[in-house]
Formats: C-alpha cells, sequence, structure tokens
C-alpha cells in the first residue's frame, strides 16, 4: 500500500501545489514567500489525502 500511496502521492501533490500557486498568483501575490508557501501547503495537505485514497483503494480492491 505504500508503494500506491507514494505514486498517488506524485500526482495529487503537484496538482494541489500548482493549483496553490495560480491561486495566489491570480490574487496578485507575486512575491517569493505566498508562492512557496502555497506549494509547501499543497505537498503537506497531499500526504494525508493520498494516504486515504490509497487505502481507500486497497479496500476496496
Amino acid at each position: 500500500m505504500l508503494r500506491l500511496a507514494l505514486t498517488l502521492f506524485s500526482l495529487i501533490s503537484t496538482t494541489l501545489m500548482g493549483t496553490g500557486v495560480v491561486l495566489v498568483l491570480t490574487m496578485g501575490m507575486d512575491t517569493l514567500t505566498p508562492i512557496l508557501g502555497a506549494a509547501v501547503a499543497g505537498f503537506l495537505i497531499a500526504l494525508p489525502i493520498s494516504w486515504f485514497v490509497a487505502k481507500q483503494i486497497y479496500e476496496n480492491a
């Protein structure tokens, strides 16, 4: 299950990080701190989401 979670993490984290960065840029925050904060937030939020999705796939397969 760990390998599945890591594979999902690579997809989920890049999606959430990219969404966060685009959101911050559209709000006019174009300095390093908000962009980096959005990327880190997406990375951290992706950890439990990836584990939950992998667990659900593993249990229902």
